[in-house]
């Protein structure tokens, strides 16, 4: 139900090792038919991982790569979404965490985030977060600020650029017409946008040493958590109705008035 990175520098300096942690999401593939059964999405029966993580889980790696360090792909879902750790691993994750618990069905974002916090500080040693700014299942936007605050960690959201060092981390965030760049000292939480890189695709070599890369799945009682109820409840969801084919007008002088009159009878103004 979810995404992340962590990266390992302020201990040691420009010696030390950037441990990095990408938490990603398994969501049903967006070109999929999507099902509601019981007000929740149907998921497992053609679910990938989030295209929007991949830019999170391509920033980690570069990272690491001008850096050094290690990558280690986080997620929490079902148990099939270690196909989701499995993508991050080809594309240059060193190993991953799969938290899986029947508990945790139909978790909100704050119950999500409370895992993923736990599930960061059993990993252990993290300096730096990246997360995607989404995922394409609920849209909310929400986890990486849940995230930050579960962690106590300051959060750098929506970067469409950014750079480590032992220093910290530097963003650069643009929206509309503003440009800012906002830096944090380690730890510290990054969010990347979909402009921040162009993710790599995986060749032969690649997908074949991931199949030898470690993969954990821990629970609840793993990360010493209690279940909770979510805070939030869906109370009820249906699929919505097949869009209907337009009325074209041909304007002889009077569709500026039936345009006004059509807005009045659907009370939309």
């Amino acid at each position: 139900m979810t995404q992340c990175s962590l990266v390992r520098v302020s201990k040691y300096g420009n010696l030390g090792r950037m441990k990095i942690v990408v938490c990603i999401k398994h969501v049903p593939d967006v070109q999929s038919e999507r099902r509601i059964e019981d007000a929740r999405l149907v998921r497992g029966e053609d679910d990938v991982l989030n295209e929007l993580d991949e830019n999170a889980v391509e920033a980690a790696v570069s990272l690491v790569e001008e850096l050094d360090g290690e990558v280690v792909a986080l997620t929490m879902g079902p148990e099939d979404a270690e196909d989701a750790i499995r993508r991050a691993l080809q594309m240059g994750a060193d190993s991953g965490v799969v938290v899986s618990d029947d508990e945790l069905v139909g978790a909100d974002v704050v119950a999500t985030a409370r895992v993923l916090a736990a599930a960061i500080e059993r990993i252990g040693d993290v300096d730096l977060v990246v997360t995607g700014m989404a995922s394409l299942d609920a849209l909310t936007s929400m986890l990486p600020g849940a995230l930050a605050a579960a962690l106590g960690m300051p959060a750098l959201t929506l970067a469409s650029s950014l750079e480590a060092s032992a220093e910290g981390v530097t963003i650069t965030r643009t929206t509309g017409t503003l440009s800012e760049v906002l830096s944090a000292p380690l730890p510290a939480l990054v969010s990347v946008t979909d402009q921040a890189n162009e993710p790599r695709y995986p060749n032969f070599a690649a997908m074949r040493a991931a199949k030898k890369k470690p993969v954990d799945t821990w629970d609840l009682e793993d990360l010493g958590l209690e279940p909770r109820p979510a805070a939030v409840r869906v109370i009820d969801a249906e699929q919505r109705p097949a869009r209907q084919a337009g009325t074209i007008r041909t304007d002889a002088g009077e569709a500026g008035r039936e345009l006004a009159a059509w807005l009045v009878d659907s009370k939309l103004v």
